[in-house]
């Protein structure tokens, strides 16, 4: 009996140097300039939100359960990002941009895997969440939640220093996840008809057999943001689409052309 089954190909990844981080933000940056409108808006939307976090966080005075939020903030940017890598495709392949154009695709991926990672990105998150209160507890006890923001002190105490060791290691190896399952795993899936296990290996791939590289973009990416959340978020109006474009073309310079 003869096999009739259709497996598609695992898709193929090339090996990245550090230049060709250079190269994918000069693009990025170049597709800004040429539609800088689209940018500003998705970054003025996801700007808004942080300002609103913020509200909450400080001036609303609410407990220590906005913190893995907060924290969490900037990893939910690819998602934002994902109207800007259908600004860079259009760009690339010398098609008209216009909002309609990018709204429909944004809207067509409803129907495609988009919302499959999504799903894998908030239980991702919710682990988070979870381990920041577990964190807290391990470190202080039984003792009430506190906002660290109008607590300070409790941070040069012992148990906050534990705390903050604690959560750093958690964050960080929960942000290497996230990272690593969507840094090409997201483009790939808005790029190419493949299902969300195969972009997210594929990714993860990526980042294991160019480790060196992709740790430097991602402290790049998350250097850069959290610079532009610093002046009330304004900065990210400007941040997060260039690192929108810049990921498209890393993507498209990490993986090669389907044959």
């Amino acid at each position: 009996m003869t096999d009739t089954t259709d497996t598609k190909p695992m898709p193929e990844i090339a090996e990245l140097d550090f230049s060709d981080l250079k190269v994918a933000f000069g693009k990025g940056l170049s597709d800004f300039r040429k539609a800088p409108v689209y940018g500003i808006v998705f970054g003025a939307i996801f700007a808004a939100l942080g300002v609103v976090l913020y509200l909450q966080f400080v001036v609303w005075q609410s407990d220590i359960s906005i913190v893995p939020l907060a924290a969490g903030f900037p990893l939910i940017g690819p998602f934002v990002a994902v109207g800007m890598y259908e600004v860079s495709r259009l760009i690339e392949r010398g098609e008209t941009v216009s909002w309609l154009s990018v709204l429909q695709a944004i809207y067509a991926e409803r129907k495609r895997q988009i919302p499959s990672i999504a799903f894998v990105v908030l239980f991702i998150f919710l682990i988070w969440v979870y381990m920041a209160h577990l964190v807290f507890a391990l470190s202080f006890g039984l003792k009430p939640l506190t906002n660290v923001m109008t607590s300070t002190d409790i941070l040069l105490t012992k148990e906050g220093i534990t705390m903050l060791l604690m959560g750093t290691v958690v964050g960080g190896g929960l942000s290497f996840v996230l990272f690593s399952i969507t840094v090409v795993g997201i483009p790939l899936l808005v790029d190419r008809e493949i299902d969300v296990v195969t972009s997210m290996i594929t990714s993860v791939s990526l980042v294991l057999n160019n480790l060196a590289v992709m740790l430097t973009w991602g402290l790049i990416v998350g250097v850069l943001l959290m610079l532009a959340m610093i002046p009330m978020f304004v900065g990210l109006i400007v941040v997060l689409p260039v690192l929108g474009h810049s990921t498209w073309h890393l993507y498209k310079l990490a993986i090669l052309p389907p044959e």
